[in-house]
């Protein structure tokens, strides 16, 4: 139950991950709508974070932080963007109480970039491949897993941007005794701006189970705040979640989603 538990928090987060910054201009508004496009055509590293207040049917709590490096690149005529995500996770253990704590499951994902005509419209669609880096048991799946991702940014408005994301991988390999990962996740995204750099965000991801029909519904609202120093831009943000619908153990009930984007011009 615990691994299933464990899983279903790998894959959801891991989902998290693909929303950075894109470039900054101090006096262009249209650049700063365009700050949380997820292909953006820029080296980017990231730190984020999940802090998991409530577990369903545990009333424990769970943590991951994301270290992610993104990088753009090119095969002949065609684009591509290239991130890689390491995470530092905590997972409760056993009835008592206690948690276990190490690095997880390195992901990577490759999106060729389409190009759909209109610059502030982005689409992208890749493979991802995640492997069992994990140093504890108890904070990795054990599996090899490939999927798909698919993404799209609408920047058409300077006002308000939106999109969704939307993944599904399924191991191939790994330990027979832990359980099969076979999920999908949607992520529908929004962000206001309230100019100057600020804006409101959500973004939660809609998760899915496919071995055992449980999944998780969280809602959010948040703030980030967008700004340039040098030749770096800058993304903080903050988003509570909270679950509108769930159904089986370890899924989250509320948390709290924070990080700190880079992206290097």
């Amino acid at each position: 139950m615990l691994h299933r538990t464990r899983q279903r928090l790998l894959i959801a987060l891991l989902h998290a991950s693909l929303l950075p910054v894109l470039a900054w201009a101090e006096t262009d508004n249209r650049a700063a709508a365009q700050a949380n496009n997820p292909l953006a055509n820029m080296t980017a590293f990231n730190v984020q974070d999940y802090y998991i207040g409530d577990l369903s049917d545990t009333d424990k709590t769970a943590n991951q932080a994301w270290l992610r490096f993104a990088k753009p690149f090119s095969l002949g005529d065609s684009n591509w963007l290239l991130r890689a995500s390491l995470p530092f996770n905590r997972f409760p253990v056993g009835p008592g109480g206690s948690s276990e704590s190490g690095i997880g499951d390195l992901n990577l994902f490759t999106a060729y970039l389409i190009d759909t005509g209109n610059p502030a419209i982005s689409f992208g669609v890749g493979p991802q491949l995640t492997a069992p880096t994990a140093t504890e048991d108890a904070v990795g799946s054990e599996k090899w897993s490939a999927g798909l991702v698919n993404v799209l940014f609408n920047a058409t408005s300077a006002q308000f941007q939106f999109g969704y994301l939307l993944s599904w991988q399924h191991s191939f390999a790994g330990e027979d005794d832990r359980d099969t990962v076979n999920v999908g996740a949607f992520q529908p995204f929004g962000m206001y701006q309230l100019g100057g750099g600020t804006y409101l965000r959500a973004a939660p991801i809609w998760v899915y189970n496919f071995e055992n029909d449980h999944y998780s519904v969280p809602v959010g609202i948040g703030i980030g705040q967008v700004f340039k120093q040098q030749k770096t831009v800058y993304n903080l943000f903050i988003e509570p979640q909270f679950s509108l619908a769930d159904d089986g153990p370890g899924q989250p009930q509320w948390q709290v989603y924070m990080g700190l984007n880079m992206q290097f011009l």
